[in-house]
């Protein structure tokens, strides 16, 4: 897993797998994920991250907790 932020956009993007996205659904407001050609989520992109510490924190335990 890698995590990018950027701080002036206050943006998140959490990838899950090192996987070209195919497609891109927006699943609440402001969050986005994004599934390979396999239909899994390849990553997950999320606007004024620092609203959404909540969110943020279980996508980032997610895969943790799966092992």
């Amino acid at each position: 897993m890698k995590t990018s932020y950027d701080p002036i956009t206050d943006s998140l993007y959490i990838e899950v797998r090192p996987l070209p996205s195919k497609r891109t659904v927006e699943i609440e407001q402001d969050v986005m994920v994004d599934y390979g050609d396999d239909g899994e989520p390849v990553g997950y992109d999320i606007q004024h991250a620092s609203n959404k510490a909540e969110l943020v924190g279980r996508l980032i335990l997610l895969p943790v907790a799966a092992e």
